[in-house]
């Protein structure tokens, strides 16, 4: 029997979905998933499914691009156990409390650093919860609440900035001048825009939805990790009294500008192509790879030079910081291999594209029906920028350019997988979120999904106010209004 291209291809993304949530175990989940999906390839002969699926996990893994992100996830991990062991993460936390006073401060200072930080959401969601995570356990803040700001600023923020690797992205899918065309989906992206006001929302009234009142009861209580033992270990590295502000700050600061810096660079912005270009067309994955190295470098010099650490003790959080990123990059193996038999080998976008054009959709639903399934399709599959190459030909195919419908659909399909990868178990982006906050991988997932439903009912309103007048203003302001309603009918319930 023949499962490619049909409604069976998202069953073990689906399967892999639901157990996790259930069980809240999240590795063997996974595999469960991919498994299963294996014995659809092979047509239930459980032998050669197994050798399917440590194939494609084979291929997975030997993909140049998830190779970068693995080497950049050790790196930073090493970077952050040594700001740890040197004392500049613990005398930054002591100066961040005598500047910031309360607990909407603390949140405020994430989503702060995370807006500053648009060039790339694994760099925004690693760096903000390294910098952020001490600071936050001081004024008893829940992790899965750390994670919701740090998920809900960095892909939102991303998909909205010019320059960013997900503007490359964007670019990468469209016809003609794709990046004139993403900064034109800017205004119309209404799940960047209203995630953006939600979780200012969220810290300004302190809106505890759904089980994140009980991590942030257990918070208050002093177990910010709500009963989930997985991350307390790390916080057991040796601490330095030597360390500065500075030993936090220069690091940090560093790893900012290198890896920007190496990003253009891949892209031939030191062989005389412009910054916006080089920015298109970047190695996101090298950059990131080659900047986190010279700050790793960076900081070798920086504090054996200042005799904050030894030779010994600098090579001690080689290892640590491996360590602490080993449940990142299971998960992150796990679900590329399971994306990569979804996506790739039962080919669920396939599906996908048969269904739309089976289905003679109305023009003035049809950015409210995009915008569903570009999310269902990334929530699956865990993937936003494997939904952008689905979709958006799709829509440029349907729309000519220059017609306003091509602007507002791509901007529906962009927001759409956003909204499903934000929401995904098997997201990378969402994976990066929980490694970041040092927060249990399912304790995130299910404290940020009805913060992101609620957010999604607004753009489906707003998309299909899109579709009727294609007017921004008012597509935005009816997105904005229904969620203000929402949330105003959430806080009476909640008092």
């Amino acid at each position: 029997m023949n499962f490619i291209g049909t409604f069976w291809a998202l069953i073990p993304a689906i399967l892999a979905i639901v157990i996790a949530l259930k069980t809240k175990e999240v590795y063997i989940s996974l595999f469960i998933g991919i498994f299963v999906g294996g014995l659809l390839l092979s047509d239930f002969q459980p032998i050669i499914a197994i050798e399917t699926v440590f194939q494609t996990m084979i291929n997975s893994l030997s993909d140049t691009w998830n190779i970068g992100i693995l080497i950049f996830l050790v790196f930073l991990g090493t970077i952050v156990a040594l700001m740890t062991r040197a004392g500049g993460s613990r005398a930054y936390g002591k100066w961040a409390t005598q500047k910031i006073k309360n607990k909407k401060g603390a949140l405020l200072s994430t989503f702060g650093l995370g807006v500053l930080i648009f060039v790339d959401d694994y760099f925004n969601c690693l760096t903000v919860g390294s910098v952020m995570r001490d600071i936050c356990d001081e004024f008893r803040i829940s992790r899965a609440k750390l994670a919701y700001i740090i998920d809900s600023t960095a892909a939102p923020i991303c998909i909205i900035a010019p320059i960013s690797s997900w503007a490359a992205a964007v670019s990468g899918y469209t016809n003609e001048d794709g990046f004139t065309l993403f900064l034109q989906t800017i205004p119309f992206n209404l799940y960047a825009l209203l995630t953006i006001v939600m979780v200012l929302c969220v810290i300004r009234f302190d809106l505890n939805i759904g089980s994140m009142k009980e991590h942030e009861i257990s918070a208050r209580n002093g177990d910010v990790h709500h009963g989930n033992e997985e991350y307390k270990e790390v916080g057991t590295i040796h601490t330095s009294d030597k360390g500065k502000v500075i030993d936090l700050l220069l690091p940090v600061l560093f790893l900012i500008f290198s890896c920007i810096t190496c990003m253009v660079y891949t892209g031939g912005f030191f062989e005389g192509v412009p910054f916006i270009e080089s920015f298109t067309k970047c190695n996101a994955s090298m950059g990131l790879v080659l900047g986190s190295f010279l700050t790793l470098v960076f900081t070798f010099f920086l504090y054996l030079s200042r005799h904050i650490l030894t030779y010994t003790e600098f090579a001690e959080c080689l290892p640590t910081g491996f360590k602490m990123m080993v449940p990142a990059m299971t998960i992150l193996a796990l679900a590329w291999t399971l994306g990569d038999i979804v996506s790739t080998h039962l080919q669920a976008g396939l599906f996908v594209t048969t269904m739309l054009k089976q289905f003679q959709i109305s023009l003035t639903i049809m950015p409210a029906c995009l915008f569903i399934i570009a999310a269902g399709l990334a929530f699956a599959t865990g993937t936003s920028w494997g939904t952008f190459g689905i979709l958006i030909p799709i829509v440029t195919a349907i729309f000519a350019q220059g017609d306003s419908m091509l602007v507002i659909c791509i901007s529906s399909v962009l927001a759409g997988a956003v909204c499903g990868d934000h929401v995904s178990p098997i997201s990378d982006t969402t994976i990066m979120a929980s490694a970041g906050s040092q927060c249990h991988h399912v304790g995130h997932v299910s404290t940020q999904f009805p913060y992101a439903m609620i957010v999604a009912v607004a753009c489906v309103i707003g998309y299909i106010v899109s579709g009727l007048t294609q007017n921004v203003l008012l597509t935005f302001i009816s997105g904005l209004v229904t969620l203000m309603l929402i949330l105003v009918i959430m806080k009476k319930c909640l008092s």
